[in-house]
């Protein structure tokens, strides 16, 4: 797949923000893919994310999303939940912990008129269990009306470092 990606944009955070947004999502691609890793936080906060629609994070309570959850400490879990203001995507540690959180999502129908779903494929670490936690499952923006981009973002608190990559897969 290294020789299909084309990377669209690029955001490497170093100082404390509220969200990162990543666009230009057109109808030149069919199929879209945003990765992130070392994902950092200033508290601990689940790790969300909104599509955007002319640059801008949607807010509304249009987002489904299902995923199992599989941890080394435990038996695995499923997690659900619909009509909700984002998707969440992960869990972040607290002051800028070395709680690793890494992520691949693949965005689909993002250009069209269609609703904007994505998979979700999650890692991450927690140093004070310790404890490996892995999310894998998928979500949905149900409008019916074309996505450019998404943004990242918690629940509370800022996003302290991370890389953060959408690129469009060939066709």
């Amino acid at each position: 797949m290294a020789g299909s990606l084309i990377k669209i944009d690029e955001e490497i955070v170093s100082s404390a923000v509220s969200s990162v947004t990543l666009t230009g999502i057109d109808s030149t691609y069919d199929v879209y893919m945003v990765v992130y890793k070392g994902l950092r936080a200033s508290t601990g906060a689940d790790v969300n994310i909104r599509v955007t629609k002319s640059g801008t994070a949607q807010s509304d309570s249009e987002y489904d999303r299902a995923y199992k959850q599989l941890r080394s400490d435990t038996t695995f879990g499923n997690s659900s939940a619909t009509n909700q203001t984002s998707i969440q995507i992960g869990y972040s540690g607290g002051n800028n912990e070395t709680y690793e959180n890494n992520n691949i999502l693949y965005l689909f129908n993002f250009p069209t008129a269609e609703y904007s779903f994505m998979t979700i494929e999650s890692v991450r670490s927690d140093p004070s269990a310790p404890t490996l936690v892995g999310d894998t499952g998928g979500g949905v923006h149900t409008v019916g009306s074309a996505s450019d981009g998404v943004s990242i973002l918690l629940s509370s608190g800022n996003i302290t470092s991370g890389r953060f990559v959408l690129y469009a897969l060939k066709k």
